[in-house]
């Protein structure tokens, strides 16, 4: 029997290198700038210039006086939350700043960042020898009235002294590593992934010296977990002509998670595509035919409505754009353990980057012709 022959790997050491520093460095909605320097640094070589907009999205461009115009696109910011109350006793309440989960949140360490620099802190939560119920009484749930963030500090005074202030965000504490088998783990892979891979296509250009018929966008954009804000905004300024977007889906195969109603997907199997009204069916299918062509591994999946992503923004902007959604698999979202894989990484990149190679600006798109 022959021996199976191993493909070489697209991204190195050096590439997961700046993953960790990337996906380690908090990006919260809104406050999304620190992620954006590193993002930006390291796009650099691989790009002719960059551009932002007054909220902070961060766009490089290569081929930028091209008049057709593609877009690749993920989104920049993390879910976190707001301190909206500090008690005389020196503890902190909260809101939540998008889509975070307060189950998850009880004994949790955090960092928030205040006027003065990070202070760590902790969510309190009551032991379980004092909270253990009787007939009449169960234990508390976490709820987001409930739950608080104890820093040290002692007063309101303290607190205050620390820099802290209504207003300031939290995120939570936990970082980057790889487990067995290809998987990685992290506090913020939705959809700091998306950003990364997006700049592994805009390298493979560079260092394969691959000269496209079109400029080439790409675009980090904010405040997606609120509303995708960012990609609304900057779909208007940029008026694309193709877009593919980037984003994490739901591996539906671990307990507690209906097939039925998630449909099927698992991490390791390929990057998903997805089926929707938003999602351009001849964009789809000239994607599905790419990755058939150059045997790249991919799933498929549907939505009813919108996709809940940046895809939305892009599709009906200006005068419609049509746009394509590519996810990764990720297991426990918007938890602080989001699990991706490393082929599922590296077939996204190769999906994207064989799409563009073969893209032109009289690619037939047209439901008509």
């Amino acid at each position: 029997m022959a021996k199976a022959v191993k493909k070489k790997s697209i991204l190195s050491k050096e590439h997961y290198n700046f993953l960790e520093e990337y996906v380690n460095n908090a990006s919260p909605t809104g406050f999304e700038t620190s992620g954006q320097k590193l993002w930006m640094n390291w796009l650099k070589p691989y790009v002719d210039e960059f551009f932002t907009d007054s909220y902070g999205t961060a766009v490089g461009v290569i081929n930028p006086q091209a008049p057709f115009k593609v877009v690749i696109e993920a989104h920049a910011d993390e879910i976190s939350w707001f301190v909206n109350y500090i008690s005389p006793e020196g503890l902190l309440y909260l809101k939540r700043n998008g889509g975070v989960d307060h189950q998850i949140a009880p004994s949790m360490r955090v960092n928030i960042h205040g006027k003065k620099g990070m202070v760590k802190a902790v969510f309190g939560w009551p032991a379980i020898h004092t909270r253990i119920g009787n007939a009449e009484t169960k234990e508390p749930t976490p709820k987001v009235d409930n739950l608080f963030l104890d820093c040290g500090a002692r007063s309101k005074k303290e607190v205050e002294a620390l820099g802290i202030h209504i207003g300031a965000v939290a995120t939570y504490e936990d970082g980057y590593e790889e487990l067995a088998n290809g998987h990685l783990v992290a506090r913020a892979f939705d959809n700091r992934i998306g950003g990364f891979m997006i700049a592994q296509v805009a390298r493979m250009l560079k260092e394969n010296k691959k000269k496209l018929p079109f400029a080439l966008y790409v675009v980090n954009a904010v405040q997606e977990e609120i509303g995708l804000r960012g990609a609304e905004m900057i779909a208007r300024r940029i008026k694309p002509n193709v877009a593919i977007i980037t984003d994490v889906t739901h591996d539906s195969s671990t307990p507690m998670i209906n097939k039925i109603v998630e449909g099927e997907c698992v991490c390791g199997k390929g990057p998903s595509l997805c089926y929707g009204p938003a999602v351009h069916n001849k964009l789809l299918d000239y994607v599905q035919k790419s990755a058939d062509k150059n045997k790249i591994p991919y799933q498929l999946r549907a939505v009813s409505r919108s996709t809940g992503t940046d895809t939305d923004s892009f599709a009906y902007a200006n005068d419609g754009c049509p746009s394509v959604l590519i996810s990764i698999p990720l297991r426990y979202m918007h938890t602080t353990v989001e699990m991706i894989h490393k082929d599922d990484i590296e077939n996204t990149v190769k999906l994207m980057y064989e799409s563009l190679l073969t893209l032109t600006p009289k690619t037939n798109l047209s439901y008509f012709d």
